[in-house]
This record gives structure tokens, sequence and C-alpha cells, in this order.
């Protein structure tokens, strides 16, 4: 395989700073509406802000990879005299909570750093931090260039869950015939 020079982007997060205000929320779900900031719905947020009122914990969570099958993991972690549990770390989509789950259409949701035309600077929930919570890096490496098509095959598979294969397929068909003329 090739070696390609990728940018590699990652949030550092500080949760001992987060207060739970969740302005990441917020704009995250608002630079994802359709339009661009026409809205306002943190169930859209590729950011969650795991809470816990009584034990005065919160703890931002980015969305990431689907997991199709619901996970064993059920351990309780102890931080700073704080309890957590295995769940509250985890940036999976998958069929045992509703979180980083597109509201309408049930299909999962991922951080895409805010990838935008023309590209921003940082992401949206690292500009609108009210506490320096998160923390923007970017870097070059250089990596093995892959094909991923598993995005697409969620994607598709959460399409003929919800809408069943035939409908999708008469979708195809009829987005590729109008691609051709």
């Amino acid at each position: 395989m090739a070696k390609i020079k990728k940018k590699i982007k990652t949030i550092t997060i500080d949760a001992d700073k987060c207060n739970g205000c969740r302005a990441c929320e917020i704009i995250c779900s608002t630079f994802h509406a359709t339009p661009q900031y026409s809205s306002i719905n943190p169930a859209r947020a590729r950011i969650q802000v795991i809470s816990h009122r009584l034990k005065n914990i919160w703890l931002p969570v980015f969305a990431g990879e689907h997991a199709p099958a619901e996970c064993m993991g059920r351990d309780k972690y102890l931080i700073d005299g704080k309890e957590y549990e295995e769940c509250s770390f985890c940036r999976a989509s998958c069929p045992s909570r509703d979180f980083f789950k597109e509201p309408d259409s049930g299909l999962p949701l991922k951080c895409d750093m805010c990838e935008s035309d023309p590209p921003l600077t940082k992401p949206k929930c690292v500009e609108k931090c009210l506490n320096n919570v998160l923390t923007y890096e970017e870097r070059e490496e250089e990596v093995e260039e892959e094909v991923r098509l598993e995005d697409v095959e969620i994607g598709v598979e959460s399409m003929i869950d919800k809408y069943g294969l035939q409908q999708v397929m008469d979708t195809v068909s009829r987005i590729s015939m109008s691609k051709k003329g």
C-alpha cells in the first residue's frame, strides 16, 4: 500500500473544567442544521455532555463509530472521587442508547470536526467552549492509504432497516438515472 500524508485532527477534553453549560452541543447542532444555523436541536449534535448533576459530573463525549451490537461493558470507574459508567466514555452510536443518532431517521451521527467549505480553523465546539474544556490540535502523519466502505455500508444498512430493501433500491435507481441525464 502507498503511504500518504494525512491531516490528523484531535480534540482533547479536560473534563475537570466542564461545568455543563452545553454551549458545545448548541453550536454543533446549529452548525449541522439544514439549512445551516437555522435551528437548535442538541439531539442532532455530534457532541453530548453526559451529566450526573447530583454528583457534579459533566463529561463531553464526541460521536464516533457506529456499533451495530450492544457491548458487554458495564464497568464503573472512580476518577477523582467521581463515579463514571463505562457507557459515559463510549463514543459509539449503538442499540442500547439513543446518543448520537439522527432524531428523524435514526441514522448514526459521527463527529466530522465541522468540515466545511471554506474550511474552519477549528471545530465550532472548540471555538465556542466557554471554559476552555476543549482543545483542538492538527498535525500531519504518514499513513497507509485505505479505502473505507464501512461508513457507506452502515448508512445503507440503516436505511434498509428503516425503509426496506425495495424502497432503498428504487431510490438509488431513480437517483442514478437522474445523474446520467
